[in-house]
């Protein structure tokens, strides 16, 4: 959860801007969502923001490693869940992802 909110503010466009954390409940999953109205993320980058060391913006413009999203579908998927993204370039983000109720390794 942490790493999704200082993404949204470390990537934010504007001076300021809102941020909008939400959760619903399955029968057997707990889903977070984590809204935003920064810039937005093309559709051709929505897969390789997930992989290990790959960012959108030099190191010289903003400091990542590249490997918080990655690493975040790794501890996800691991305990059956899963993690998505809906965004429109210009209008923002959202992530969503499930945690199970009953965690299950893998």
């Amino acid at each position: 959860m942490r790493n999704l909110l200082t993404n949204a503010i470390k990537h934010h466009d504007k001076e300021s801007g809102h941020l909008k954390i939400g959760v619903f409940e399955t029968q057997d999953f707990y889903t977070f969502s984590f809204a935003d109205d920064g810039p937005g993320i093309r559709e051709k980058h929505h897969e390789q923001i997930f992989k290990m060391f790959k960012t959108l913006k030099s190191r010289d413009e903003i400091e990542g490693s590249g490997i918080g999203l990655a690493l975040i579908k790794k501890i996800v998927e691991y305990y059956s869940g899963a993690i998505k993204l809906e965004s429109t370039e210009g209008q923002g983000s959202t992530f969503y992802f499930t945690w199970p109720k009953n965690i299950q390794p893998k």
